[in-house]
């Protein structure tokens, strides 16, 4: 699991993690709704912040993910947990 790494707020689960030819993880969904939120820059760009507490979390980029019609999610300021 990938939490937000300011407060802690669940982000990603690994299983929504895939290869990306960005140098940083890539995630095709989050673990609830209310994971993320997210405001659009630019045409099919937006920025992704900590839904907790607004942490900066990098940007979404629509249509971009493993498969047509899924999203990519970058994301620099996480960290992951195990249990």
């Amino acid at each position: 699991m990938y939490v937000c790494a300011k407060c802690g707020h669940e982000l990603f689960s690994s299983r929504s993690k895939y290869e990306h030819s960005s140098p940083w993880p890539a995630f095709t969904e989050t673990i609830h709704e209310n994971s993320v939120s997210k405001h659009e820059e630019r045409r099919g760009a937006y920025k992704v912040k900590c839904g907790k507490c607004g942490n900066g979390l990098g940007h979404e980029f629509v249509n971009d993910g493993p498969k047509h019609g899924l999203s990519r999610m970058h994301n620099k300021q996480y960290k992951y947990i195990t249990f």
